[in-house]
């Protein structure tokens, strides 16, 4: 777990190490400087007796060393495991561009049989060629960041996929290949390439759906949204301009490779099913067309053949009208029928051609004639060619039965070709109109209906009217008839009439009955409920915000194996210690699930928050006792905050703050007009505490009273932590739109960034994005550790805050930037409870629970997993951690879980001067306490009258500050 390679060169590392830290001129690098004397001098022993084992190795074995890094992009500060599992995963990004790539190739071989095809072949090809792109930009950036693992490209082999395929041997030699013109191929240029690839992704498409004869939806549904997508990371990735070497943005870079390769994956599939379907299909309607413009070109040629011998016997004749309209008419016929032929052989010819330009950028007089003239020039010539025989006829002086059956007949044709034409052309129409959504005949129906429905409606009235007139004339004559024959009929029913009335009353009693039975019975059970407020109620699980109020940060960064050798010795004493590690009390007063629990600074008390609408502050000794129950009416509680001195306790609502006492007094209730995602108490002050609101940040006092705000602008803040000297706000959340408002597919995550904003300035010094969702953000007491917490199965991570000089503003200003250190993975595969926390003497530890009941800790600075606790058997699944930052003998730390009841985790005290006295009192007694709280009194011991006395509950009914 730790390496080394000799004392030489841990002497050198150590010698680094100390001799960078006199020269730090940072305040944050200062207070992580080497302040006792005791321990400097230690460090310069140790360094002294590195240097005398290090004459004692042999010359040459300095050659076997590891070479020294100095950048955050290291190879000794990344985990193995991580380098293994990045390699992996650009290996699967790759495997998933190969797969593409090959799949539109095998499409444009497929493509070059059909018609129209130099549009889609030529998008191919440009896709292809951003696909090779692309990937080496990729392959660069990973090769940064996974150097064991993954080599780089030469550029001199980034060759154009096309031409390798289009090679061809000319006069016995090959033509040399041509490499890609990979000018501006730099990781500068993301987001243009990601830009650019969502253009030829369009233009693949466009070109695709030219072919009407086929329309795929998977294909046109997958492709728009990697177009959405492609373009919503080129909007984002342009704000990072000048950052793309830095390590924090290659990381997010390379994780977009499983959200790309999600969507190349779904085009290559659909684009497969394309290519065994579509193309066979639309393959097969060309040939389908093809064959009918044959079969028009032969028609049209047998009946020019029929017209040539038909005119045959009438050009000579000239002399009257009829005889030369004859010829008008057959010699009109022969033109269309031969326009007709050869308009048909040029369609045939204009369809099958690769190189022919798409449908929508013809003109459209040229697509009217070369789709529509055949067919209009087929029929025109019939029509003349039947004229002309009609007129024959009588210009022949045929029988009077010829001239009538002939004119007879070419009537009946001449209107049904007429009347299956227009019928043809009105379907084409309401196509257009309808889109296949209504036909002709449900078109002719409802104009059928609303004529007969406008006539019958006014017929309908007079028809009424006159039927009035007469009901009432006859009504005045029948009236005494009919009043006579009802008398008659009621007598003879009376006593069926009778007897109905009875039943329906003594249903209608029975009824009642039954009612007041029910009131009586909803009484009862009302009189025996408890109050509403005090019974649990169970709300859909929101994301946990959890704080930790402890904040700093240090510039200085130097990786080294003999520092790694101390740090090694220095885990070895914690693992028995964690190993030690066991329940000591179970606290069952919540009746629901515990949302959050936070000691407070003095270590004296625990505040909790639950589902069951209440917080419980808990009084910390040898066993814990109830301090107060703080009852909430309204709402629930969803985070607690301590202030530095312990003394004032803050409790988050939905809409809503309140200010409590150590002692469970409501101060005071503070209502906001936006919903509160966090609190975070300002660096050493008991008055004023920052409200996260959506993208926007308020500065309260304990009186409600707003001093300051902060805007993020897209950022929905869902978490924040304020650094030790106030001057610097971190905050992480998901971003709501890029840039140029554009928002992400439905199968797409949205991009989370970590922010760190200057308060005194107003302005962001760095932004870090992130691919996975983001829960919560937590920093350490002293150093420049920032620790993220993911929701569901991603693990937490260690970032390194540095301060930087700000090249774009003043030439002594500093600014911050973040740095990935390490990534706390597990044994195996986690669904994390709650956020992760610091741990530990100098937050030395890293803690997180599992939903499922196991506890992580690991080593802060090396990331090994030093201690793992089991899920326990009278343990319920786990919803959050907290650990007891003011003692650091024992370890404690407490969990809640689902079934609302918080454990109480700790090491076995060492030793124990009195029974009476609590851990706490010795800690004040070492001189360990804090020295600015008051003296702690111990706990009450069992049967003593502070024992039995009850817990105080406060319950507060104010809207209004009270």
């Amino acid at each position: 777990m730790f390496r080394g390679t000799g004392p030489a060169h841990a002497a050198r590392s150590f010698h680094d190490a100390t001799s960078s830290i006199p020269t730090v001129s940072s305040p944050y690098a200062r207070s992580e400087a080497f302040t006792d004397p005791r321990r400097k001098q230690t460090i310069i022993s140790l360094l002294d007796v590195l240097s005398e084992l290090s004459n004692e190795v042999s010359a040459d074995s300095d050659a076997n060393l590891p070479s020294n890094f100095e950048d955050d992009r290291d190879v000794p500060t990344v985990d193995e495991k991580l380098q293994v599992a990045g390699s992996e995963s650009f290996n699967k990004f790759e495997k998933r561009i190969d797969n593409l790539d090959k799949e539109l190739r095998n499409f444009a071989n497929a493509a070059r049989q059909l018609g129209s095809s130099v549009g889609i072949l030529s998008s191919a090809f440009r896709l292809r060629e951003r696909l090779t792109k692309l990937l080496f930009l990729f392959r660069e950036n990973a090769a940064t960041l996974f150097p064991r693992k993954i080599s780089r490209q030469p550029r001199e082999t980034l060759v154009n996929p096309n031409l390798m395929d289009r090679r061809r041997t000319w006069r016995g030699q090959q033509p040399p290949l041509r490499p890609i013109h990979d000018d501006g191929l730099d990781p500068e240029s993301f987001p243009g390439q990601f830009a650019s690839f969502a253009e030829d992704v369009v233009t693949f498409l466009n070109c695709l759906n030219e072919f009407p004869e086929f329309t795929d939806e998977a294909v046109n549904t997958s492709m728009r949204a990697f177009e959405v997508d492609l373009k919503y990371w080129a909007s984002c990735l342009q704000e990072y301009k000048g950052q793309f070497r830095y390590p924090a943005v290659q990381r997010y870079i390379h994780d977009l490779t499983s959200e790309i390769g999600e969507h190349i994956d779904n085009i290559t599939v659909n684009l497969s099913m394309f290519i065994e379907i579509g193309v066979p299909t639309i393959r097969f309607a060309q040939q389908h067309a093809a064959a009918n413009l044959l079969n028009l070109s032969t028609v049209a040629t047998f009946f020019s053949a029929v017209t040539a011998t038909t005119l045959q016997f009438s050009y000579q004749l000239t002399d009257g009208v009829l005889e030369k309209s004859v010829n008008a008419f057959w010699f009109s016929s022969l033109v269309f029928s031969i326009a007709s032929a050869v308009n048909s052989l040029l369609d045939l010819t204009w369809k099958q051609a690769m190189y022919r330009s798409p449908g929508h950028r013809v003109p459209w007089w040229v697509l009217i004639w070369i789709k529509r003239s055949p067919l209009v020039f087929l029929v025109m010539p019939v029509t003349c060619f039947s004229a002309g025989l009609m007129l024959f006829t009588y210009a022949t002086n045929q029988g009077f039965v010829t001239s009538t059956i002939t004119t007879v007949f070419t009537a009946v044709t001449s209107f049904g070709l007429a009347a299956v034409s227009a019928w043809f052309a009105s379907e084409r129409w309401i196509f257009v109109q309808h889109r296949s959504h209504v036909w002709l005949e449900d078109v002719i129906n409802e104009a059928t209906h609303r004529m007969l429905l406008l006539s019958a409606f006014v017929e309908s009235q007079k028809i009424i009217y006159y039927c009035n007139q007469g009901i009432l004339a006859i009504r005045g004559l029948i009236y005494p008839l009919c009043a006579e024959y009802t008398e008659r009929l009621n007598s003879l029913d009376a006593p069926a009439s009778e007897e109905s009335e009875t039943s329906r009353r003594s249903i209608a009693r029975q009824r009642f009955k039954g009612a007041v039975r029910s009131v009586i019975m909803m009484q009862q059970q009302q009189a025996g409920q408890t109050p509403l407020y005090l019974r649990p109620f169970m709300p859909p699980r929101t994301p946990s915000f959890d704080r930790n109020s402890t904040t700093g940060m240090s510039p200085t960064r130097f990786s080294s194996i003999g520092l790694n050798t101390i740090r090694g010795q220095r885990v070895s004493t914690l693992i028995p210690k964690l190993k030690t590690l066991e329940p000591l009390q179970e606290l069952t007063n919540h009746t629901a699930l515990v949302r959050h629990l936070q000691f407070s600074p003095n270590g004296k008390y625990l505040a909790t928050s639950s589902w069951d609408r209440s917080s419980i502050i808990f009084r910390v000794g040898e066993s814990f006792s109830t301090q107060a129950v703080l009852v909430h009416v309204r709402g629930f509680i969803g985070q607690v905050a301590w202030s530095a001195t312990g003394m004032i306790l803050l409790t988050r609502l939905t809409r809503g703050i309140k200010v409590w006492t150590e002692d469970g007094l409501c101060k005071r209730t503070i209502d906001r007009p936006h919903s509160v995602s966090s609190i975070a108490w300002l660096p050493n002050s008991e008055t004023q505490f920052f409200s996260v609101e959506g993208s926007d940040v308020f500065k309260l006092d304990t009186q409600g009273k707003v001093l300051d705000s902060y805007h993020f602008g897209r950022i929905q803040l869902h978490n924040v932590a304020v650094t030790p000297d106030g001057q610097r706000l971190l905050g992480v959340g998901p971003l709501l739109a890029a840039p140029n408002g554009l928002h992400p597919s439905r199968t797409t995550r949205v991009e989370k960034r970590i922010i760190v904003f200057n308060i005194e300035t107003r302005t962001f010094e760095n932004q870090t994005p992130v691919v996975n969702d983001v829960r919560d953000i937590t920093i350490s007491k002293r150093g420049g550790n920032v620790l993220i917490s993911f929701e569901r199965k991603t693990p937490p991570q260690l970032w390194k805050m540095e301060l930087v000089r700000d090249a774009r503003g003043q030439p002594y200003a500093q600014v911050a930037r973040l740095l990935l250190r390490h990534t706390y993975l597990p044994k195996a595969q986690v669904d994390f409870a709650g956020s992760s926390y610091f741990g530990g003497k100098e937050d030395q530890l890293v803690l997180c629970a599992g939903k499922s009941g196991d506890i992580h800790i690991w080593d802060r600075d090396s990331a090994a997993l030093l201690h793992y606790i089991r899920p326990q058997t009278f343990g319920g699944d786990l919803t959050c951690v907290a650990w007891n930052h003011s003692t650091d003998e024992p370890f404690m730390f407490a969990t809640g879980s689902h079934d609302g009841t918080v454990r109480i985790w700790t090491t076995p005290a060492g030793d124990r001067s009195s029974d009476d006295a609590s851990y706490l009192e010795r800690r004040t007694d070492a001189g360990v306490s804090d020295q600015s709280s008051p003296i702690l009194s111990p706990p009450p011991v069992p049967g003593s009258s502070r024992r039995e006395k009850a817990p105080t509950i406060r319950t507060t009914f104010s809207i209004g500050p009270g």
